[in-house]
């Protein structure tokens, strides 16, 4: 099956966070027991884009922070799974609360951790700087980093398979 076929079928895009939405590092300190992850602002109006356009967007991290849920509730995502252990047990879970099959989901990771639950979907995406090893199981590897742009580069590619990018471009122009 080749990338437009696969892309076709989506329906819903599965994110790791970091790694991807950030750029991977995880701050502490300043007098807070808070963590700071900064988020890419152009990978959040590409999750909007997508949203709109009909997909379902969310989170599946093997982390929880609250900086993970404060960006799914900003970019208003459809799902958030945090502390998964076994990531792919979590997508197994998300699939069935979603009603699709692998087949239909893309995701988006950028380390070993993520092959188990990239072999079940139907599009696997590796960031820029993602492990090499991600290429014997991704079907499509950014050139953006994660956490600059990654996320866009992926949701953009997608829409444009889709049929998609056209008409929210026009929508844009034309204001």
């Amino acid at each position: 099956m080749n990338l437009h076929e696969r892309c076709e079928k989506i329906r819903a895009v599965v994110l790791d966070v970091d790694g991807v939405l950030t750029d991977g590092r995880i701050g502490y300190g300043a007098g807070s027991e808070e963590e700071i992850k900064f988020f890419f602002v152009r990978d959040g109006l590409g999750i909007t884009l997508a949203r709109k356009s009909g997909l379902k967007v969310g989170i599946l991290s093997g982390r929880e922070s609250g900086a993970n849920r404060r960006r799914a509730e900003e970019l208003k995502l459809d799902f958030i799974l945090e502390g998964c252990s076994s990531k792919e047990g979590g997508l197994v879970r998300l699939l069935e609360k979603l009603q699709l099959s692998g087949e239909e989901c893309m995701y988006i990771g950028d380390d070993l951790i993520d092959i188990p639950p990239m072999k079940r979907c139907g599009l696997a995406v590796a960031t820029g700087d993602g492990a090499k090893e991600l290429d014997e199981v991704v079907h499509f590897r950014t050139k953006a980093l994660g956490g600059a742009g990654a996320v866009r580069e992926a949701l953009e590619m997608l829409l444009k398979e889709q049929g998609k990018w056209e008409g929210i471009l026009r929508e844009y122009l034309q204001k």
